[in-house]
């Protein structure tokens, strides 16, 4: 469950690090399994298996960028998630 902000609180770096730990676990979960390692294959092709040709613009390069930047930031996340010491199966 997301807190609500307080302006006047001061932020506590255990408290991030901690639901940074609860989001990674439960990206790895979402992908645990067969239906999760088909959905990540289908990001693979779609993102990073991906080649757009020479007419491509910019635009439409960096965009393409952005999408392989979010499918290996899941990746991350899902690594950490599995390997994380009070991860649940």
């Amino acid at each position: 469950m997301t807190r609500r902000f307080d302006p006047n609180a001061a932020p506590d770096p255990n408290a991030a690090a901690a639901e940074r730990r609860r989001a990674e676990i439960s990206v790895a979960r979402c992908f645990a399994g067969p239906d999760g390692e088909r959905a990540l294959a289908h990001l693979a092709r779609i993102t990073v298996e991906r080649a757009l040709g020479p007419e491509a613009s910019d635009a439409a390069l960096r965009d393409l960028e952005g999408q392989r930047r979010l499918y290996h930031h899941l990746l991350g996340l899902i690594e950490r998630g599995r390997t994380a010491p009070d991860a649940r199966a």
